[in-house]
């Protein structure tokens, strides 16, 4: 296959007149500033795909459920209260159709490779099933049907509270102990053994979900693949750490655990300068996912210090409520210039292009969080496109980072034109190849949820 384009964002910048060559799924030439041939396949603008590295799929089926004022005063947990309700009964092919849903819409919007932070593993009783990672699979099957690349990242959850506490009934469907979490993981790893560059790593839910003994533990199974843990996204959980371990929740980590680069930090909202710091030095990715985290109320991440400090960030679409690649690093802009009162905030100098730094901030950090570090369009490097709708009006007389710029701020997925997984074209128009028969599952797994 080969692609021509007038302009493409490359590993090293912007280039004109660009034909990439793909042969089983990577890039193997780029040539610049030459005519199309007859049989290449043409387009405007061309962009690397980026990295979704937070993702709870199944939770796309309940957007717009929680958005009904209770009678006290809502938060990140009434909406948890919610979400307990909502996994009541869904069962593995409600997964699998939820999952591919979103996991459509992400590369309809311009994502190509999700980490699914996946912590719904048992029937509705909490019993396990007969194949402990049927939900695993589920996910596995949806990744296949959609083209998405895949970390898969099973979750240990085994407690309620900081210190061990006793889960819930609503937590019943997530909880695994040390042996079982053991082979639910060596299932899901069989369960993505054939799916094109896929890769399984850990997630220790929560300091809230895991015992010191058991963070240590699942920590170390990953051998080497990504550890994923959510941690200070609400201030009661921050408060809450302090009283029972005289510590911050990333304080209390960093005292306890090495953390390093193939770690990611979920939120993260509320930390010290000193922990800020320490995140920055250790080389772990921050994961941020600002539409969720404004949806749920959480806060915001000190997001212009740690950039200017060299940290390491990617982003997620987390709860799923809306799913729309550069609409997430457009509010993680915009967060911050409601919060200092200032614009272009996270740029990288005088004269640079805000939409340009947050693009590739966001396709190193999520790369490096997922396990697959990426160049962006380069030879050996997957072919993983975004091609953008050049004759839309939107961009008219626009070139170079002004592209960024114009896509991120002002346009969206709806100027996403086609988009390759592994040099296969999965969107094209816009709109994902199997979109219909994957709509169709939806629905009919809908109506079965709210029968």
């Amino acid at each position: 296959m080969t692609l021509w384009c007038e302009q493409a964002w490359l590993a090293d910048g912007w280039h004109e007149n660009v034909r990439i060559s793909v042969d089983r799924g990577r890039i193997s030439a780029i040539e610049s500033g030459v005519h199309p041939a007859p049989t290449d396949e043409r387009h405007a603008i061309l962009l690397p795909g980026l990295p979704n590295l937070h993702s709870h799929a199944f939770q796309r089926g309940m957007a717009g459920l929680a958005e009904r004022a209770g009678d006290g005063d809502d938060s990140f947990w009434t909406w948890r209260e919610a979400m307990y309700h909502f996994v009541d009964r869904l069962d593995p092919d409600g997964m699998r159709a939820i999952a591919a849903l979103a996991y459509a819409e992400m590369l309809e919007s311009g994502f190509t490779r999700v980490g699914e932070f996946h912590y719904l593993h048992h029937g509705v009783d909490g019993q396990p099933y007969n194949e402990v990672a049927i939900m695993a699979q589920a996910i596995a099957a949806a990744a296949d049907e959609t083209g998405i690349g895949l970390t898969l990242l099973p979750v240990f959850y085994a407690h309620s509270g900081f210190g061990g506490g006793a889960p819930t009934h609503g937590q019943r469907r997530f909880i695994n102990d040390i042996a079982r979490f053991q082979s639910l993981l060596h299932g899901a790893r069989d369960a993505v053994a054939g799916l094109d560059d896929a890769l399984v790593g850990v997630a220790p839910h929560s300091l809230r979900a895991a015992t010191a003994d058991e963070l240590t533990a699942v920590a170390a199974m990953a051998k080497g693949a990504p550890v994923h843990i959510h941690i200070a996204e609400q201030m009661p959980e921050v408060e809450a750490c302090i009283a029972w371990s005289g510590a911050r929740p990333v304080e209390w980590l960093y005292d306890r655990t090495e953390v390093g680069p193939d770690w990611c930090l979920v939120h993260a909202t509320h930390i010290t300068e000193a922990e800020r710091r320490a995140i920055v030095r250790s080389g772990a990715v921050v994961g941020l996912c600002p539409i969720t985290e404004a949806n749920l109320g959480d806060g915001l991440f000190p997001a212009r210090a740690f950039v200017e400090e060299g940290g390491r960030f990617g982003v997620g679409s987390d709860s799923n409520v809306e799913i729309d690649a550069v609409a997430e690093l457009r509010l993680l802009e915009y967060g911050q210039r409601l919060d200092q009162r200032g614009r272009n905030l996270l740029s990288d100098g005088a004269g640079r292009s805000t939409g340009a730094n947050l693009f590739r901030g966001a396709l190193a950090g999520g790369g490096q969080a997922l396990g697959r570090p990426s160049c962006g369009i380069a030879v050996g490097e997957p072919a993983d496109l975004v091609s953008l709708k050049g004759a839309d009006p939107y961009f008219a007389g626009r070139s170079g980072d002004t592209i960024l710029d114009s896509w991120i701020f002002g346009g969206g997925a709806r100027l996403v034109d086609c988009v390759w997984r592994s040099g296969v074209k999965q969107v094209a128009d816009g709109r994902h190849v199997r979109r219909a028969a994957i709509d169709a599952r939806y629905r009919d797994a809908m109506r079965k949820l709210f029968a």
